[in-house]
Order: C-alpha cells, then structure tokens, then sequence
C-alpha cells in the first residue's frame, strides 16, 4: 500500500505548519534544540496521522500503540504533534522549558498527557521499548507496536547495543527502531567524533531487519514502517536520512541550531521561509484537484 499524491501533500502540509509551531515555542523559550526537532518531525507526523493507534481518549488504555522519542531533547516537534491531536491545549507552548510547567525541556510523563516515557537521558529509549514489547508479550496484545526514535550521536552510548542485542534475542517483532541520521551532534559530525557506521551491517548482525530511507520522503517513511508491521520473529529498524533543521534554510545542516534556539530575527525569518512552503503547497493541492 501506498500513499496517494494529496495523501503526501496533506502530510507535508502538516509538517510544515508544525514546524511553525516548534519555531515559535523555541523562539519564545529562548532555549532549546531546533535542528533535531525539525529532522524528526516528518517521521512523527507519518506515525501519528497515519500509523499508530493512538488518540487522548484511548492513552490511558491498552488500546494504544506506544511511541517513545528517546532523543527526548527533540520534543519540540512531539509537542507540536501531541498539540495539534488534542493531548493538551495549545496555549501550554508558552511554558516551553520553564521551571514546572507542563512542557518540560525533556518529554515528563508525569506533567504532559501523551508522553508514554519520560527520556532525555540517552541512550535508555530503546530499552524502555524494550520492556514495553515484552510486557506486551506477556499480556497477549498482539495488535499493538512500540516505535521508539533515536538520535544518531545517541547510538554512541552502550546501553543502546544492549537493548538491541536483547531485542533481537527476545525475537521483539512487536518493536519499530528509527535512526534520526541527520550524522551531526553537539560537538560535530557523528562519524568525525565517534563513528556508528555502517549502521545498517551492524544492525544486521545483530539479528534485525533493516530498511534505509529517506526520512523526510512521507511515503518512504509510511511504506517501511508498513512493511515492519509483517515482519515476523524479528525486531525492525529503519535507518531514516534527515538534514538537520530540514524546512530553514539557514538552520540546515547548521551546528549552529543544534542547541541554539533562534533570535526573534531568526524566528522571524524561519517562520516567513515555512509560510513560503505552505503557500506552495496550498497551490499544489489545489492544481492536484483532490486526486
């Protein structure tokens, strides 16, 4: 199964206008992680809106699937998406990294409805979705998946290679891994500071199923993530290629924007570049004729 034409422009749509959204809470916070919250967002929209099976009315249940950011300083773009599906209001994007308020700097499952875990401290994402799929194991529900993302200079932490190894030993068919491989952190490139590469060999060899994407192509996202779903008595990982503060064009690829958020110039500047896309957009779905 694939996405149609408009399917793919309403979910670019989406991101951008999100993006709007992460723009103006870093930008108001005055702190802040922009470049990797605008990497990963195109891979959580293509979860929320046509994934999983999450909602407000059905998070406190067994019902839903469970999604864990484990590069927890990109919350910006889970906040925008939790936001926008109704978890809470969006007047909370005000408090953004102030002391004890809803949105904390890192995701707080004890103060924002929609967070399943609470992460930040690296590295333990991956393991978190992994007593979350055994436990769903042990309770029989088998329609339901845990995705977890990653950052790439994440991937340079130990206990992360634990939790794949047990992942895959525990044959967790249950679990979808993503990279965001945007192959910048803080200090640099990941392959100057501690090289991961190849992922996808390594992976391998560890007893995964691995797919490489282009992480912000929303039918290559959608139509791996699908294909993870029928992959039976191993664990799934998808290798997504991103740019750093995709959708800005002065932010991408900049080290700069990693834990900087943006003057109010700058977030002016941003926020008139992404009304540019969305004008663009609007006009091809128009010219699309709703096919």
């Amino acid at each position: 199964m694939s996405l149609s034409k408009r399917e793919e422009l309403l979910l670019y749509k989406k991101a951008f206008e999100l993006r709007k959204d992460i723009i103006n809470m870093l930008t108001n916070a005055g702190s802040g992680h922009p470049g990797g919250s605008l990497s990963v967002i195109d891979i959580i929209v293509v979860l929320y809106y046509k994934i999983m099976k999450i909602s407000p009315d059905i998070f406190n249940t067994e019902e839903r699937d469970r999604f864990i950011l484990s590069k927890g300083h990109a919350c910006p773009a889970l906040y925008a998406v939790l936001a926008d599906l109704g978890f809470f209001e969006k007047n909370c994007f005000d408090s953004l990294r102030k002391l004890g308020a809803c949105l904390q700097g890192h995701p707080d499952m004890r103060r924002t409805h929609g967070i399943e875990v609470s992460t930040g401290s690296l590295g333990q994402g991956l393991s978190m979705a992994h007593g979350k799929a055994l436990a769903m194991r042990l309770k029989k529900l088998e329609k339901q998946r845990v995705y977890c993302i990653m950052g790439d200079g994440e991937m340079q932490e130990g206990q992360v290679w634990e939790a794949l190894m047990g992942i895959s030993h525990h044959k967790l068919d249950n679990i979808t891994a993503f990279v965001d491989n945007n192959n910048l952190q803080i200090d640099g490139t990941v392959d100057q500071i501690k090289s991961i590469y190849p992922i996808d060999e390594k992976l391998r060899a560890y007893g995964w199923y691995v797919q490489t994407i282009d992480g912000h192509s929303y039918s290559e996202i959608y139509e791996a993530v699908l294909k993870t779903a029928e992959k039976k008595g191993m664990p799934s990982f998808i290798i997504a290629k991103t740019t750093k503060g995709k959708g800005v064009s002065f932010m991408e690829n900049n080290l700069a924007f990693h834990g900087t958020a943006p003057s109010s110039e700058e977030g002016g500047k941003a926020l008139s570049e992404i009304d540019s896309v969305l004008v663009e957009i609007e006009k091809e779905l128009s010219d699309n004729n709703g096919q």
